[in-house]
């Protein structure tokens, strides 16, 4: 993000506080069932293990920007079900008839630790578990969870995270153009940056033009974090397997580390501007992000 954002004006502790609180409702949304329920045990491995949670933050972060109280339980429950939905499709990229990864957040990938049908299964209660949470979010009106339902249910299917790892399963291995890459990249991780934010513009009653700007800050932003995933791909210490994208075409083979760095920063350059004329009201969004990618983008030099 650019420089002049200063990150000191928005303390760790208050993010750690949203944190908590998004974790606890996380935990009261998936609650624990019999030993024998494999299944729902699985769904709070996929979904309560510690991470970033940059998605939901993300949303109660940028709510909170455009003027909403992001303590909100409607807000809490549209957070969550970012996650949900995030750790389903994690749990479905992983199963060994996809990515057949073994690491997770530092952890055996759900597949590994209760069985591929389980995690399938555990993948779907999750996505439905999303819709049921918008759903019956209090503190909400009837149009802005049906138009949240909307968004999110968009980002799933084959406009967005199914198309995007088809694609990559069926085309990445082949020689492809970059903006062919880029498409497949907005599809991965542009689509469910794009919901969550549009999620946070519901909730906060954003104007059309807010909206527009977001759309555009997650556009960039998303292509920014598959550069980013992809350049720390042969990195030890990310919490999960490394070299996964040996064979495939990445923007990093084609333009080397220093010119996907480079496309990278563009990118977050790009975001920042876009967010500065949405969130006008605050700018903690910017100051999280600035803070995120600063401290990932330092571990490769």
């Amino acid at each position: 993000m650019t420089a002049h954002v200063d990150i000191t004006a928005n303390p760790e502790s208050e993010l750690n506080q949203l944190h908590q609180h998004l974790q606890a409702h996380l935990e009261q949304l998936l609650p624990a069932g019999q030993q024998t329920d494999h299944v729902r045990a699985a769904m709070r491995a996929g979904a309560l293990t510690p991470g970033k949670r940059i998605r939901p933050l993300l949303l109660l972060l940028a709510a909170r920007d455009m003027g909403c109280d992001a303590l909100q339980h409607g807000v809490l429950n549209l957070a969550c079900a970012v996650e949900m939905v995030h750790a389903a499709s994690l749990i479905l990229d992983d199963i060994p008839s996809m990515d057949n990864a073994q690491m997770r957040r530092g952890r055996p990938t759900i597949h590994r630790q209760f069985g591929e049908n389980v995690a399938i299964l555990a993948a779907i209660a999750l996505l439905s578990r999303a819709f049921e949470v918008i759903a019956i979010a209090p503190d909400l009106p009837a149009w802005q969870k049906s138009e949240a339902i909307a968004e999110l249910s968009s980002a799933v299917g084959l406009q967005g995270l199914v198309q995007g790892q088809f694609q990559d399963l069926h085309q990445g291995a082949q020689s492809r153009s970059p903006e062919a890459i880029a498409i497949t990249n907005e599809l991965k991780t542009s689509v469910l940056f794009r919901a969550t934010l549009q999620m946070a513009a519901i909730a906060a009653d954003a104007t059309p033009q807010m909206r527009q700007k977001l759309s555009y800050f997650a556009q960039d932003l998303g292509q920014a974090f598959q550069l980013l995933d992809d350049l720390a791909d042969g990195y030890k210490h990310t919490g999960k397997d490394t070299h996964q994208d040996l064979g495939k075409s990445t923007l990093v083979q084609m333009l080397g580390a220093d010119g996907a760095e480079r496309r990278l920063r563009d990118h977050l350059r790009s975001a920042d501007a876009h967010l500065a004329c949405a969130c006008h009201r605050g700018i903690a969004t910017r100051q999280y992000l600035h803070a995120l990618f600063n401290q990932q983008l330092a571990m490769f030099h």
